[in-house]
């Protein structure tokens, strides 16, 4: 029996089907979603991306701002830095807040700040507010300040001339004494002295650092509420330590500008210290 090829095209066509009218079917039978369905599909993104952030916020790092000059000239108003976490471990103020006021004790995957790390922490005695300063004393060392010397367990800190800067200080700007600092471990950086070596805690202590507490100082050490005012900040526990500073990601002068004064923003920026380390 003959068989053409018209009649060999329509068998295919009625064993394969037409490609085109697949397609049609497969296109037709998909769900078209409601005003509903897609705003609870972007509710659902959002959640997710929040939850995420969150989980980093808690477990790697999270970011801060520097509101005060306590930490100058290291830390300057207006600087927005990351603080590791995985640093020194997990504890209560890893959290977030509300969650950082769980009575939640001890500290997982632990590690000890090291002298002259630069820590924010929680201090319970200001309402638990973070608070950021630098690692001076260890442990069981006795911290002492001679005439705006600082000592440790009885031996003086290296401390060199740096020259004279000109800084606010009590709200007026005035020409100040800086120095270097060298600790025994070899870390290095500025303090600057608003009153010379008259300071209110040029001539403090001795200090004994109880176990698993930090004496905290700020380089900015007359206009710094730290470790050495026992009644306002004092020596602080292990488990109160958030993270390590470890660079500064923006920084912005406030004063050279006013929120809405847009066009001054792009000047206003301190771009020489994006991205700059904290040490």
């Amino acid at each position: 029996m003959g068989f053409s090829l018209k009649e060999f095209g329509e068998t295919l066509k009625n064993l394969g089907g037409d490609s085109k009218g697949v397609e049609g079917d497969a296109l037709s039978d998909q769900h078209k979603m409601t005003a509903a369905e897609e705003a609870w599909d972007l509710a659902k993104t959002v959640l997710i991306a929040v939850a995420i952030a969150l989980v980093l916020r808690i477990i790697i790092f999270q970011p801060f701002n520097i509101p005060s000059g306590s930490m100058k000239p290291t830390l300057l108003v207006g600087d927005f830095l990351v603080v590791s976490k995985p640093a020194y471990g997990y504890s209560r103020a890893s959290l977030v807040y509300p969650l950082t006021r769980l009575p939640i004790e001890g500290r997982i995957f632990a590690s000890l700040p090291e002298r002259g790390d630069v820590v924010v922490f929680k201090n319970k005695k200001d309402g638990n507010k973070d608070y950021i300063k630098r690692v001076i004393g260890m442990p069981g060392d006795e911290i002492q300040v001679i005439g705006g010397r600082l000592h440790i367990n009885s031996e003086p800190v290296q401390k060199d001339f740096a020259g004279m800067v000109t800084v606010k200080c009590d709200g007026r700007l005035a020409e100040v004494f800086s120095y270097r600092e060298t600790l025994d471990n070899g870390v290095s950086y500025t303090v600057e002295e608003c009153h010379g070596n008259d300071g209110r805690y040029d001539n403090v202590g001795p200090y004994q650092v109880p176990k698993d507490h930090f004496f905290m100082m700020g380089d900015n050490r007359d206009q710094s509420q730290d470790s050495r005012a026992i009644s306002q900040v004092g020596y602080v526990p292990m488990d109160d330590i958030v993270g390590r500073a470890d660079r500064l990601f923006f920084s912005v002068d406030g004063g050279a500008t006013q929120i809405w004064q847009f066009w001054k923003w792009p000047f206003a920026i301190r771009y020489g210290r994006i991205l700059d380390p904290i040490e």
